[in-house]
């Protein structure tokens, strides 16, 4: 694959950008799990360790050794899809945002937010169906149009694309784990079922890449991405299924909590 330096001359504004907003980020989660601390019960330290690590692995992606090679090597690209569509948002769901957000707001601000995840908009997102279509469905579009290879030349596409991955995955995610209050609680059974389909959406996706390479990709870059997709994106989703099996496991005890 080549790149004509067209995307990374007009993402010279991107990266300071992009690093300010992860110190915006980490700071302003660090500061809302302390005034919560101090007005409930402790925040757990562990929670905010995913926050962190959850912003630094997405940010990887957009910035740094990984960002840079991805325009010249699909394997990187491959690596920053996992961790911006993947690990970034096992992590950053297990950092549970909106609950920390509930406790940390005032009274009526809280009231907003928790209308808006009631709103009918953020229910059919947030459907395991929706959020996998989404999620399985835009890389499929990315993939297996010419989507990809615009967007190697195109700073905003490239954002955009970028977006798309990170806030599906995230949605993915939320919709079948619950960590954070869901205002419309789907069964496991139903969330297991969109789960394994999904997942075979995105076996049979890398299986593609493999023989068929996206647009400006070179057939051995091809190969070794669509393998990389394969065998690192099921060992991801291997610890999306153990927690979930965890929740239900707890769920049949109705004294113990769901929360891990």
């Amino acid at each position: 694959m080549h790149s004509d330096g067209h995307l990374h001359d007009g993402g010279t504004w991107f990266e300071p950008m992009l690093l300010v907003s992860i110190a915006f980020f980490i700071v302003i989660y660090i500061g809302a799990a302390a005034y919560s601390g101090r007005r409930f019960k402790k925040w757990p330290v562990s929670r905010t360790l995913f926050w962190i690590l959850g912003v630094m692995s997405g940010a990887s992606a957009l910035v740094g050794p990984i960002a840079d090679r991805a325009h010249m090597d699909f394997t990187a690209h491959m690596v920053g899809h996992l961790l911006l569509g993947m690990i970034a948002p096992i992590l950053l769901v297990l950092s549970a945002p909106i609950t920390l957000a509930l406790r940390t707001l005032d009274v009526q601000s809280a009231r907003r937010l928790s209308g808006l995840l009631k709103s009918w908009p953020l229910r059919i997102l947030s459907n395991p169906i929706s959020a996998s279509i989404l999620n399985i469905g835009g890389l499929w579009v990315l993939y297996a149009t010419g989507l990809y290879g615009a967007m190697q030349h195109h700073i905003i596409l490239h954002a955009v694309v970028h977006f798309h991955v990170f806030a599906a995955g995230y949605l993915f995610t939320a919709s079948m784990i619950y960590i954070d209050p869901a205002p419309h609680p789907l069964s496991y059974k139903f969330r297991m079922i969109v789960f394994a389909l999904s997942l075979a959406g995105h076996d049979i996706l890398s299986k593609y890449i493999y023989a068929h390479p996206p647009s400006g990709v070179l057939k051995e870059q091809a190969e070794s991405g669509g393998m990389l997709m394969y065998y690192a994106g099921d060992a991801v989703d291997l610890v999306l299924i153990l927690i979930l099996c965890y929740q239900w496991f707890r769920a049949t005890r109705p004294r113990e909590s769901l929360a891990i």
